[in-house]
């Protein structure tokens, strides 16, 4: 009975002080006597109840049957069409949905662009969709001119959007995070996919991006901070949790993810990401001076690639 007993610990942590009776007997439909002979050890869960707990609760398997250092992760399925992007947005927003709540919050470790920043109804977000289709499948040979993606994607993304926007946000960048964006950029108008008016297009849109996180630093908020590290190498993981829940997002083939909920992992990466802050810059909190030295990296940046597009001679 030693599982069931860890269980039934771990679903009172969800509930808090709500009566545990009250609980079981509602979520499996049984008496509450049968409830009682359940917590009480003296009946077994059995596998479909198991099951049922753990999904109703969001309690990982593995959180009970864990053998020393082995993990159970849940992997969203490998993006290959648009429609398996619709579904990782609606996945990914009901995997988030759980953090609406005020307390909420979310680090993130930014390899890339932050995802909320590049999806959306901007010219950047469809090329970003393209970018990871072509690289995700082995079809590269449709211009970004004659790529259609689904109205109805406009608004998975925005309900994702909106989930990051209200939770106290904390993310570290550092030189590189936006060099990748630009480089696709670079590369597929290179490469004759796409057309010189939208690759200024999208340029600027990155260039928006960053002067959108200037005018957030100057509001002085309590809900978004932004750190620089020369040293740590970012890899686009994420961490969200409150009160309750934990969720770590571990990246798997670019959009792909494997994700648990296990609150050793979840604790080990929040000491791992708060450790990494003390060896960074808050840029929120930096003085005029390094916070005209961050951003100006980003802009110098951003008209590098907008010279050589421009200047872009075909030989």
């Amino acid at each position: 009975m030693k599982n069931q007993d860890l269980l039934l610990k771990a679903i009172q942590q969800k509930v808090k002080n709500v009566s545990l009776l009250d609980e079981l007997a509602k979520v499996l439909g049984i008496s509450y006597d049968a409830s009682h002979r359940r917590i009480s050890l003296k009946s077994k869960f059995s596998i479909d109840e198991t099951i049922a707990l753990c999904n109703h609760y969001d309690i990982s398997m593995d959180t009970l049957f864990r053998n020393g250092n082995k993990y159970v992760l849940e992997k969203t399925k490998t993006i290959k069409s648009i429609s398996d992007f619709k579904l990782y947005l609606e996945k990914s927003a009901s995997l988030l949905s759980q953090y609406k709540s005020s307390d909420s919050y979310v680090y993130y470790s930014a390899k890339d662009i932050p995802l909320h920043y590049t999806i959306g109804g901007s010219l950047l977000s469809k090329f970003k969709i393209y970018v990871w289709l072509n690289i995700l499948t082995s079809d590269q040979n449709l211009s970004f001119e004659n790529f259609v993606i689904e109205e109805s994607m406009l608004q998975e993304s925005t309900n994702l959007v909106a989930i990051f926007e209200n939770v106290k946000r904390t993310e570290i960048w550092n030189d590189t995070t936006i060099n990748s964006s630009l480089q696709q950029m670079y590369y597929f108008y290179e490469a004759g996919l796409l057309s010189y008016e939208n690759a200024l297009l999208i340029i600027n849109d990155i260039k928006n991006i960053i002067a959108s996180i200037e005018i957030e630093i100057k509001k002085d908020t309590t809900n978004f901070e932004i750190f620089y590290n020369e040293l740590l190498v970012l890899n686009n993981t994420v961490l969200f949790a409150n009160e309750y829940h934990s969720s770590f997002f571990i990246p798997h083939n670019m959009l792909s993810y494997y994700v648990t909920s296990d609150v050793k992992i979840c604790q080990e990466e929040k000491e791992f990401i708060q450790n990494q802050l003390k060896n960074s810059m808050s840029i929120s909190k930096a003085g005029k001076k390094d916070q005209k030295i961050f951003f100006n990296r980003m802009h110098q940046k951003i008209e590098f690639y907008k010279n050589k597009v421009e200047n872009y001679i075909i030989e």
